[in-house]
């Protein structure tokens, strides 16, 4: 993964996590259903399968993905 899709999901993530807010003022936030680990990304008549990554921040997971495409990120909670 390049580092500057590194930056931008650890960005969001961080942000998430410490405010709740799905937001970012670079990129579109997706917020998915709790434990979701990948989705399909809708362009047009093309669908495009996102496969999501764990991420763990202070004692919290959240499952998150990128997509180049549209510049999303995807972010799912993950719930015992």
């Amino acid at each position: 993964m390049p580092s500057e899709e590194k930056i931008i999901l650890q960005r969001v993530v961080e942000n998430f996590l410490s405010t709740g807010s799905a937001s970012d003022a670079q990129v579109k936030v997706t917020r998915l259903p709790d434990n979701k680990t990948s989705c399909v990304e809708q362009i047009g008549e093309d669908g495009r399968s996102i496969m999501l990554n764990e991420y763990r921040l202070d004692g919290k997971i959240i499952w998150v993905g990128y997509s180049s495409r549209s510049q999303t990120v995807y972010l799912s909670s993950k719930t015992t």
